[in-house]
């Protein structure tokens, strides 16, 4: 008879698995709100809708996204903390553009061989993209997959769910022309255009620990700031005004993003020459050569979100943005054409 093969010899020890949710529960539990009604630990998460029993017709909004190869600089640089926040900022900042109030977001982190600190790490910023975004962590899930994610490595990925009393969406159909587009600033990067973004680095000969006066900080800092959450800012124009448009500017930049929330008979006019960049734009330009169009449809270039209002609104919208602690402007207009973006200087 052969000698007992166990799951430890294949590869998954579960005590590791044990250890991580052990170190992560304490993040977990800080996100938790009212309607949240199980623990963690239960085979699925339950939140309740009783707090949204005055609206006339509940509408769920869902969305789902990764990080992408961002996370290989988290591998290069060690720095697991921030990561979370872009899993969460990727998911919530696509479903409040439909107008949607997050309610809870669940994970999913694969990796080679657990690290019950590099996975406690990586909790601790999902629940703090979960506390900026007043939104539950209530449920995830961690595989260990030996010999499919090298050692050291990971994935993931969230779901998000948000509400919005249907009457209350915000799909871009009243845009019209004379509309005016406010831009809130980004971040950095966020998570998008990471394969040409390493692949620049390694052209420009820089190490990620590299400092560089211009950035006032190492390329890795700049280039692993987690993606910016609009939650609160959306919450605070809402408030406002009238938002009749949202477009989260993430992979495709401005030129595949903006005319998802345009309708029929328009195009969005945005000046460029207005926008400040973050300065790790001045070497992604440089280094990649790339024309206008092609850095505005690969990155967000400096806008991380856009929003459409009616022009008599535009100055309490912007008002009520820097309010929430944004420096939101005016960028753009709304013009007769056909659901397309017109860059312009000036």
């Amino acid at each position: 008879m052969s000698n007992k093969i166990t799951y430890k010899d294949a590869g998954v020890d579960v005590h590791r698995g044990y250890e991580a949710v052990a170190q992560m529960k304490e993040h977990v539990k800080s996100t938790f709100t009212k309607g949240v009604l199980t623990d963690i630990g239960s085979f699925g998460g339950a939140f309740s809708l009783a707090a949204f029993s005055g609206m006339k017709e509940p509408v769920l909004v869902s969305g789902t996204d990764g990080v992408g190869t961002k996370l290989k600089l988290a591998f290069d640089m060690e720095k697991h903390d921030t990561i979370g926040i872009d899993a969460v900022a990727m998911c919530v900042n696509d479903i409040i553009c439909g107008g949607a109030q997050p309610l809870f977001f669940l994970d999913y982190i694969a990796t080679g061989k657990i690290a019950p600190e590099h996975i406690a790490s990586i909790v601790k910023g999902i629940a703090k993209g979960c506390q900026e975004s007043m939104c539950a962590l209530i449920g995830g899930e961690t595989a260990e997959m030996p010999g499919f994610y090298p050692d050291g490595e990971y994935d993931v990925a969230g779901f998000a769910v948000g509400i919005v009393d249907r009457a209350d969406m915000i799909d871009g159909s009243s845009i019209k022309a004379g509309d005016v587009i406010i831009g809130l600033p980004s971040s950095g990067v966020h998570s998008n255009g990471y394969s040409l973004v390493r692949k620049l680095v390694e052209v420009a000969e820089v190490e990620l620990e590299d400092y560089s006066e211009e950035l006032g900080e190492t390329y890795g800092q700049a280039l692993l700031k987690p993606t910016k959450l609009y939650v609160k800012a959306v919450k605070a124009a809402k408030e406002a005004a009238k938002i009749k448009g949202i477009a989260h500017i993430t992979g495709g930049g401005f030129i595949e993003n903006v005319p998802r929330m345009l309708p029929e008979g328009v195009d969005a006019k945005i000046n460029i020459a207005i926008i400040e960049k973050p300065p790790i734009y001045h070497f992604l330009e440089e280094t990649s050569g790339l024309s206008v169009d092609e850095l505005y449809n690969t990155f967000n270039m400096g806008i991380g979100m856009m929003m459409v209002v009616d022009a008599a609104d535009s100055d309490q919208v912007v008002a009520a943005l820097n309010n929430a602690g944004e420096k939101a402007k005016v960028i753009g207009e709304i013009v007769n054409g056909n659901q397309g973006v017109i860059l312009c200087e000036g």
